[in-house]
């Protein structure tokens, strides 16, 4: 109220609209407050090699304590020349056609509760100067992290079990880890297998044409090539091992926002849950499952209680 008069009543006499009274009552001036999100845009972009795109870039810069609106974000972007750098085809490098045994898809029945739980793997290849190599990767599929990770110029068995063997080393898994990948030969040779056994380790793999079980591998090595391999050039292997590990350990699970998430790198979000969660064991479930372990007990028939009872303590664990 202004005297005997309120706001609206005065925007009226005025011929303004309310709302462009009360935006006249900003103390910040909308010019330098529109500089101020276009430099932070900016540095946003920079720092991450215009690997981000909008959403990454409005989570970061909400991360950052600006109150941002995804829309002027993209418009932004759009009048510096700032958008991501973009995709390539993606090729395909499994070989599934072997009479090596294939193991039943364990990964699409659990649901996660902690990491190290369920490991995904996979393979891609690399195009340097004058021939390709060949990247094998693992991450966890709960925090989303590249646990483990090798190359070389053969897709040879070596190649996957070196990675696999950097992952055991830095993680040291218990007994009972799901090791889930795709039906290539490497990982159904005997070799792969064996180490696998060796460490207390449960083999799963993808049906053909099914790749969603091992979605977030993929989407990994997408990444990967996206904001590393397809904006640089490397001289030989070992330019490329050292920005490849760069990538992985210095930038990616480190600090790159991931969706999945919640829009937080995966070493963060594995020490916010170390922090808060213990030990809990991943839920297995499966298709036309009819009973229940341990079953309910009917504590109305005496006689049934009692031999239930004694079936389940001679039941073996």
């Amino acid at each position: 109220m202004q005297g005997n008069v309120n706001v609206e009543r005065i925007c009226c006499l005025a011929q303004v609209s309310r709302a462009g009274f009360y935006r006249s009552l900003k103390e910040q001036d909308p010019v330098e407050e529109d500089m101020e999100v276009r430099s932070a845009i900016q540095m946003v972009a920079l720092e991450h090699r215009r690997r981000y795109g909008y959403r990454r870039i409005t989570a970061e810069l909400r991360r950052r304590g600006m109150v941002v609106n995804h829309k002027r974000v993209v418009r932004m972007m759009r009048e510096d020349n700032l958008i991501a750098v973009q995709p390539r085809a993606f090729v395909v490098t499994t070989d599934s056609n072997h009479s090596l045994e294939v193991y039943l898809n364990l990964a699409s029945r659990m649901k996660l509760t902690g990491i190290n739980q369920l490991w995904v793997a996979d393979i891609t290849y690399i195009r340097l100067r004058n021939e390709f190599v060949y990247l094998a990767l693992i991450l966890d599929a709960y925090s989303r992290k590249v646990v483990g990770w090798a190359l070389d110029r053969t897709l040879a068995t070596r190649l996957p079990i070196a990675a696999l063997e950097n992952a055991i080393s830095q993680r040291k898994p218990l007994p009972g880890l799901v090791h889930h990948s795709d039906r290539g030969v490497q990982y159904a040779s005997g070799e792969y297998t064996n180490v696998l056994r060796t460490h207390q380790m449960i083999p799963s793999m993808s049906r053909p044409a099914n790749p969603y079980d091992n979605a977030s591998c993929e989407s990994f090595i997408r990444t990967l090539k996206r904001e590393e391999i397809h904006v640089n050039e490397y001289r030989d292997l070992d330019h490329l091992a050292v920005n490849i590990e760069a990538f992985i350990v210095g930038y990616y699970n480190r600090l790159r926002l991931h969706s999945a998430l919640g829009y937080r790198p995966p070493d963060e979000f594995e020490q916010a849950i170390e922090a808060e969660a213990s030990f809990r064991g991943a839920v297995l479930s499966f298709f036309m499952q009819q009973e229940v372990w341990p079953p309910k007990l009917d504590r109305s028939n005496p006689v049934a209680l009692e031999s239930k009872r004694a079936e389940l303590n001679t039941a073996p664990t």
